[in-house]
């Protein structure tokens, strides 16, 4: 353990998190509108937000559990 540089567990989820909020957002940027059924609420764009949320969220756990350089 001596000399080891440990990476913490929140920075591959933030990675996680960061990369499901881009493909959620981009879905939601450029997917098309369900075709042949009405679905509940989608004038709300629930992709949209949660793709957003997530991509923020994502970005936030990456950037602050990074590993850092040792001298």
């Amino acid at each position: 353990m001596h000399g080891r540089n440990l990476i913490s567990i929140w920075f591959f989820i933030g990675v996680l998190v960061l990369i499901y909020g881009v493909i959620i957002l981009g879905a939601g940027l450029f997917g098309a509108p369900p075709a042949g059924r009405k679905v509940v609420l989608y004038e709300l764009r629930a992709d949209l937000w949660w793709g957003a949320l997530m991509t923020i969220l994502g970005l936030i756990y990456t950037l602050k559990f990074r590993p850092k350089k040792k001298d």
